[in-house]
């Protein structure tokens, strides 16, 4: 599908690409990762065409559709949100207005059997036939589906793009991408302006998606289960995995190891072998030795060790001062921006040493409340910050507040008091700002050098409570990591706002769930928190069912019969999902019996006629296995509702 030929790629006397060579096949979902600066965005611009190689080739299909969403773009403007969607539909909407014109002048003719007639006609069937294979009878269904997964309410569709922030204006043009049915997807940092449920959903597209997708980003969690192969930029070099980003990190650990362990035993026979020619190079009874050691020197293929970018922050919050147990009290909290209640009735309380998460859809609230505990915002209510907390705020839209007028050490310099004064270049270091990195002016950073800057002020004084509001934006997978660990040592108190599950797994002990005008608190992890979310999602529907059958019988209907009905219902349901259970094991049954044949098969393939560098065949047996896997999910799923369900209808019969 995209075949990146020897490419080279040069700034001034710099090399950003040294002769990288890779394919993206048609039906391939892969990650493109790499540090901060090391040529990602650069190499799908150079696949898109905005860009053209130093030296190389990249080859692409001429009718291949490339869908390409960059991380910074120009956001359309004066439509509403459901009209600038169906911008997606240009073909479609020309074609309409095509059939629509030959309609008309069929209608008018009475020429039936003449020539242009005949080749109207033709040409309506075509164009009827065009209209169908791009679904065009469900074009608005499908945008609407499209923006209620992009987390779009329905109330949204007819109001301006205008009154979008740049992250939700994203989201459409995200939606126009995907609803032209590209071939080909590029997708710089996708993420980056959802929420957990968009996410989510992203996740169960792309899945689907029937194309070759080439993926940046730094959600280890979103990579993990979208993609099936890792392409590392390091050091303008490519080196390509065929696994998932968590199966990447320990299998490149591994080469590494190998490589250096290979290496370490070649230098050191190189070395023997030196000091015996050197040795006995002029002793005429070991001139043969001699010669044959020279001569197998020379003949030796020198092991080389792949260049590893060590470079990566090292960071450690200052020591938190004590403060008092309660950190931050909240009664009875209510937030209104003119006539738009954001959340009503809010109770929390956060102690000192919890680190907490505040989640949800995008609009909800959280940035709010965090400006609200910061001292950003006025509110409704009781909010009462505890004894000798000092607060340390780092804003969502933190690296745009610096002044790109001033230099990095500058924009330090500029809050810096006291004996910190003296360890300003030793923080900054541990950013990676190093040597002249510190005089580059703020303007000229990139987003991710610029939120690293951004938390670098935050190591100007010791803090007890650190307010982040989504931190990990535009940092690298490695950084991530890096302040994850940061944060775990801390020993204050913390609240973060962030989508990324991978970098709250472990990090939060209680999550504050903002959804509907109210904030629910949830003990434990991200993980089990998105478990009872899906867990709560299936009652709600069994409830509505349940409810919706109640109704039907009449508003009159005892409670003895309204439990009939819903015994009635769940047997229903019962019955329902017995029936599916049966035909999943038929289909398991019947998937396991190939694989058994594909196994006895691939026990002697000569003898059964295979060739054993047939992809076809082991394509054959990986989609099998694949299905296996598929089925066997599906029946456990199947087979948790049914004893649910049972469940159920025991507690109604007691």
């Amino acid at each position: 599908m995209i075949s990146v030929n020897n490419l080279t790629l040069s700034f001034g006397g710099f090399d950003l690409f040294k002769g990288i060579s890779f394919q993206l096949n048609s039906d391939e979902r892969v990650g493109l990762v790499g540090k901060n600066g090391a040529g990602k965005t650069t190499l799908l611009r150079l696949i898109a065409g905005e860009l053209q190689p130093t030296k190389g080739s990249i080859s692409l299909p001429s009718h291949v559709r490339l869908g390409y969403l960059p991380q910074q773009m120009k956001l359309a403007l004066g439509k509403t949100v459901i009209d600038e969607t169906r911008k997606a539909f240009t073909e479609i909407i020309q074609i309409k207005n095509d059939i629509n014109h030959i309609s008309e002048q069929i209608a008018n003719r009475t020429d039936y059997e003449s020539k242009e007639y005949l080749d109207l006609i033709s040409k309506l069937t075509e164009l009827n036939d065009r209209y169908a294979l791009l679904e065009g009878d469900t074009a608005d269904a499908r945008a609407e589906q499209i923006l209620l997964g992009l987390g779009f309410k329905r109330t949204d569709f007819t109001r301006q793009t205008s009154e979008f922030s740049g992250g939700w204006r994203m989201r459409i043009e995200l939606a126009k991408i995907l609803l032209q049915h590209p071939q080909v997807l590029l997708l710089d940092e996708p993420t980056n302006h959802l929420d957990i449920e968009s996410i989510q959903w992203l996740e169960d597209y792309l899945k689907n998606f029937q194309g070759a997708l080439l993926l940046i980003s730094h959600d280890r969690a979103f990579l993990d289960n979208v993609t099936q192969r890792t392409v590392e930029i390091s050091l303008g070099n490519i080196y390509d995995y065929k696994v998932p980003y968590s199966n990447y990190v320990e299998l490149r650990r591994e080469r590494r190891q190998q490589q250096l362990a290979a290496y370490r035993n070649q230098q050191k026979l190189i070395e023997d072998t030196q000091e015996f020619i050197d040795r006995f190079r002029y002793k005429p009874t070991k001139s043969v030795q001699v010669q044959s050691r020279i001569k197998m020197l020379e003949r030796m293929d020198i092991i080389e060790v792949d260049e590893e970018d060590t470079a990566s922050l090292n960071i450690r919050f200052p020591e938190a001062p004590r403060s008092g147990d309660v950190v931050v009290e909240v009664k009875d909290v209510a937030k209104r921006f003119g006539d738009k209640l954001i959340f009503s009735d809010v109770h929390f309380t956060i102690e000192r040493g919890q680190k907490v998460a505040f989640v949800g859809r995008n609009g909800e609230g959280k940035t709010t409340m965090s400006r609200i505990i910061a001292g950003e915002l006025d509110f409704d209510g009781y909010l009462k910050i505890g004894h000798n907390v000092a607060i340390g705020y780092f804003a969502q839209n933190q690296d745009e507040l610096l002044d790109g007028s001033l230099s990095v050490l500058e924009t330090i310099d500029m809050v810096a008091v006291g004996d910190i004064r003296t360890r300003m270049r030793d923080i900054l270091g541990a950013f990676l700002f190093r040597g002249e990195e510190v005089d580059k002016r703020v303007s000229l950073l990139s987003g991710g050098e610029r939120n690293r800057l951004a938390m670098a002020k935050l190591m100007l004084q010791p803090y007890n409570l650190l307010v982040l509001d989504e931190p990990t934006n535009h940092l690298d997978i490695r950084s991530k990591d890096v302040l994850k660990n940061a944060l775990r040592a801390f020993n204050g108190t913390l609240i973060v706002v962030s989508h990324d599950r991978y970098f709250l797994d472990g990090l939060v002990d209680k999550v504050y769930e903002f959804t509907n005008g109210s904030v629910n608190e949830h003990l434990g992890g991200i993980y089990d928190f998105l478990q009872r979310k899906k867990l709560d999602s299936l009652k709600e529907l069994e409830r509505k069912q349940v409810e919706q059958k109640s109704k039907n019988i009449g508003s009159k209907t005892s409670n003895q019969k309204i439990q009939w009905a819903e015994r009635k219902e769940i047997d229903r349901q019962i019955r329902r999902i017995e029936t599916q259970i049966e035909i999943v094991e038929r289909e398991i049954l019947s998937i396991e019996k190939d694989i058994s044949e594909i196994d006895i098969k691939l026990s002697d393939p000569i003898a059964h006629g295979i060739n054993p560098s047939s992809k076809d065949f082991f394509k054959l047996y990986e989609t099998r296995k694949a299905d296996l896997a598929q089925k066997m999910e599906h029946w456990e799923q199947l087979a948790a509702q049914f004893e649910e369900l049972k469940e159920k209808r025991n507690n109604l019969n007691e």
